[in-house]
């Protein structure tokens, strides 16, 4: 079971994936700041059933303008907490390479620390 994971992290580029994460990390800030593109479907969906020839009353205009503010409200709220979220998940992607990038070299030098002294048992054994 453990093969096809030590393929995949021999496989992967880390040194790519750790030199690419600020940026990702950048981007992510970026799109922090950026207000996402109106969602099809949304535009022009007033909900009106008046014909167009028809004048609004003045209360009807300002429910429509009250609706349409808190629309907009809770889509920035949105909007914040997903931007929020993307951040964090960078960052946390950020430090999840940094340590798997520790973890690798750990486990390099577990290996010839290893390989050493399964040399330095033989080299005993052949002495004795």
């Amino acid at each position: 079971m453990a093969i096809p994971w030590l393929m995949a992290l021999k496989v992967i580029p880390w040194g790519d994936v750790i030199e690419h994460a600020p940026s990702v990390l950048k981007a992510a800030r970026k799109l922090m700041e950026r207000q996402p593109p109106e969602a099809p479907g949304q535009a022009g969906a007033s909900g009106s059933t008046a014909p167009v020839s028809a004048v609004p009353t003045l209360g009807e205009l300002k429910n429509a303008l009250l609706a349409a503010q808190g629309q907009i409200e809770r889509q920035a709220q949105t909007q914040r907490e997903l931007s929020e979220t993307l951040a964090e998940l960078a960052e946390q992607n950020a430090r999840l390479v940094s340590t798997v990038e520790v973890l690798r070299l750990r486990t390099r030098v577990l290996v010839w620390a290893g390989a050493a002294m399964l040399l330095w048992l033989a080299l005993l054994t052949w002495w004795a």
